[in-house]
Order: structure tokens, then sequence, then C-alpha cells
């Protein structure tokens, strides 16, 4: 009878033997990739012991690499998230060459192909009811690099006092992370409800952007309006390399 099956149709024995001669920088990689995976099946109440059975080492040897728990998800948090993001995005968002609903098309294209996968969306949502931080961390890191930026992008856009003018306001904040948040739903639909999804990803988020963009040039102006800017004039478009810098109210 044949011996059990592994990753890549490889005997599982075969894998432990290879494990067993892994390096320390190379166990590390592994323990943090099977992090991952098992963290998006089972989600953050899963234990190391589960975790070590699935390798074929010790518990002990988890805890030689990653002394807690919670250094654990701190790895798992970079692997996922931090490892993935892509700086290239934000010079994207920056190029006013480019009119802002093409940026945005091109960015949250990209960006759907890095963070619409299995283990990014489970991975969130578990982290979410089970209280972890990485919701809270990468939402901070989020507004600061893309939803703010954004908001910059959309007053130079349709021609509105910059942000060290009229400061930036929450309202306008929300509306982006409209974007957002339905992005996130295509990939609930996908990888927690598992329902297809009828129509072609890159369609959709087109679609997403155009909405947005209707709806910005109307509802942005007004947010504007609401805060005692009874007529709101022109301003002189920025330099892409010399972008506000966004101050709430």
């Amino acid at each position: 009878m044949a011996g059990a099956l592994g990753r890549d149709n490889e005997p599982m024995t075969a894998q432990l033997e290879k494990r067993k001669k892994l390096k320390g920088e190379e166990r590390e990689k592994l323990i943090a990739q099977e992090a991952v995976r098992f963290f998006a099946e089972v989600g953050f109440g899963g234990d190391t012991r589960q975790l070590a059975r699935r390798l074929g080492i010790t518990q002990s040897l988890i805890y030689r690499y990653f002394p807690t728990k919670a250094a654990l998800i701190d790895r798992v948090y970079n692997e996922v998230y931090m490892g993935r993001w892509n700086h290239y995005w934000e010079t994207v968002l920056a190029d006013r060459s480019v009119p802002l609903q093409d940026r945005l098309i091109r960015h949250y294209t990209d960006y759907a192909k890095a963070a619409l996968n299995h283990d990014w969306v489970r991975i969130f949502m578990f982290s979410g009811l089970a209280g972890e931080s990485i919701n809270l961390r990468y939402l901070e890191f989020l507004r600061s690099r893309v939803l703010e930026p954004i908001c910059v992008e959309l007053r130079a856009e349709l021609k509105l006092p910059p942000v060290d003018e009229v400061p930036l306001t929450e309202a306008e904040v929300e509306l982006v992370w409209g974007i957002n948040a339905r992005l996130f739903y295509f990939g609930q639909r996908r990888w927690i409800f598992n329902l297809p999804l009828d129509e072609d990803l890159d369609t959709m988020i087109r679609h997403t952007i155009e909405h947005f963009m209707a709806g910005a040039r109307v509802v942005v102006p007004k947010i504007l309006a609401s805060r005692g800017e009874k007529t709101v004039k022109p301003s002189i478009r920025r330099s892409p390399s010399r972008p506000s810098r966004p101050v709430l109210e």
C-alpha cells in the first residue's frame, strides 16, 4: 500500500526527513508559512500543539523560533500583509499626470491580486473575531498609505481646496473606505461564504471605481460646503512630488 502523500505529491515521510535537516533560517520560514495556512484554516483558536503536529516537529521547537504565540501571530501579520505590500501602489496613486479614476482602477486591480486570496481574507476575518491586533494595525496602515492620500488626490482632481487650506474630514475618509469595503466583500463571498463571483473581478473593480467617482463628484463638494465653504474656489494643482499632508478635523 502506498504511503501518505504530502504537498506536491511527495511521500510524507520524505518531507519530514527533509524538515529535520533544515537550517535555522529555513526552519523558521517553514514554521511561519505553515502558521499562515494553519490560522487561515482554523482561526486563532488553533494552538501550537496542532501546528507542531502538522509540521512534524515538537511544540518546543516552534517556541525556539517564536517565544510566544503572539510572536508567531506577529510574524503571520508580516508574512501576509506587510510582506505583500507593494510601495509602487503609492506611487501610482500620486501620479497626477494620469486621471484619478484610471489611477484608482490600476491600484485596486493590482491590490486585489495580492489581497483577495484564501489566507489574506480568512486571517483578516478570524483576527477581527478573535480580537487580535492584525485588523487594527493593518487598517491604520491602509488609512495612512491609501485612504487619506486618495482623499488628497480627489481634492486635486475636483479642483477643491487642498487639505492645508481646508483640513481633511472624516466624511471624506469614510467615503473612500467604501471602495475597500466593497473589495473585501468580494473576498468574503469567495473565501468565507464559498459563493463564486459571477463576473470578472477586474470588471467589478472598474465598475466600483466608476461608481465611486461619479458619487464623489457630487458628495465631496457638499461635504466641504457643510463646513462653511459656501463657494468652493478652484485651487492650483500641487506637484505630485510634494503632496499635502492630510490634517483631520
